[in-house]
């Protein structure tokens, strides 16, 4: 299938000489919920606004639903929405009024009963006569996502768009975000709230220092790149782990109540079994157990570390 976002040797160079990006090829398929992780000065913002026309690219080529979003500027951009993460919008005009606006600025005919779908999808059709001014950050952040879906795009880019929202209200904006890829559109994440991406993302790019250093399934990367632990409880204190359990490179935790292993998602599990007999026979005896997976959180850290 013909991706919808295809980005190919994208580079920007500023005229600073900042190489915010360094020749990035990515697709997205249509319908899919990519996140984009990456710290701050990555080139995440920069990635996104090329492809939106706001930034123009030094190199590369980049196409929006088989669109050349430099060539072919305006019908590129009739196809994606964008939520900044700044909330600029006019403070004075009413929900109704500023959305509708967004729709003609795109050349879209009026359709109140468009207007009216959006508002209520995003549960703003109760604030639809309020004045921008009057409301809450996270109804402010909702306005501007009514705004980059009044012209009926097809990509929609999402600029961390839970900043500065309430842990309540960031849930409520993931089951807006499922439910506007069920409707058929593809969305295009980036933020600073991994547990977000790991919430929502059907696949996840990291970006670190303009260079795309991993694309992955989501499901995939956890596997490949995670790890568990298991925490033994002990009985009784120990000052070393006794050489017999050397091969299984335990670490004391907890000043030497917890004994803790740490394997690969991925091939050895069959281990455990073996390290509880080895327990067992080198006399350590343990009240309790648990296991922990890590999260993306920890796979990005080591990642980007390891980009450095």
């Amino acid at each position: 299938m013909t991706p919808i976002v295809s980005i190919s040797r994208l580079s920007k160079i500023y005229a600073s000489g900042f190489h915010a990006l360094k020749e990035v090829s990515l697709d997205i398929a249509r319908g899919e919920i990519f996140a984009l992780l990456g710290p701050n000065g990555a080139g995440k913002t920069t990635l996104i606004n090329i492809v939106c026309g706001i930034v123009t690219p030094t190199g590369g080529k980049v196409t929006a639903d088989g669109f050349d979003v430099v060539r072919d500027y305006r019908a590129a951009r009739m196809k994606i929405g964008l939520v900044p993460q700044e909330l600029h919008t006019d403070a004075f005009e009413t929900v109704w009024a500023t959305v509708s606006f967004s729709r003609g600025l795109f050349g879209r005919a009026p359709d109140p009963a468009m207007i009216e779908r959006v508002l209520r999808e995003l549960s703003l059709w109760d604030k639809k006569d309020e004045k921008i001014m009057a409301l809450s950050g996270g109804m402010k952040r909702r306005v501007m996502i009514a705004k980059a879906l009044s012209h009926e795009p097809q990509i929609l880019f999402l600029d961390e768009p839970t900043a500065g929202v309430d842990v309540e209200l960031r849930h409520a904006m993931w089951d807006v975000v499922r439910g506007l890829r069920e409707s058929g559109v593809t969305i295009i994440l980036t933020t600073h709230y991994i547990e977000e991406a790991e919430e929502v993302a059907d696949r996840i790019g990291v970006i670190n220092k303009g260079e795309l250093i991993l694309v992955e399934e989501k499901a995939a990367l956890m596997r490949r790149f995670g790890q568990k632990q298991l925490t033994l409880h002990l009985q009784d204190k120990l000052d070393a782990v006794p050489e017999a359990l050397a091969p299984y490179d335990l670490t004391l935790a907890a000043g030497g109540h917890e004994l803790v292993y740490t394997f690969e998602n991925e091939g050895e599990r069959t281990r455990i079994t073996a390290l509880l007999r080895h327990l067992g026979d080198a006399g350590v005896a343990f009240k309790d157990l648990h296991t922990s997976q890590s999260s993306l959180e920890d796979i990005f850290v080591k990642l980007v570390r390891e980009s450095r």
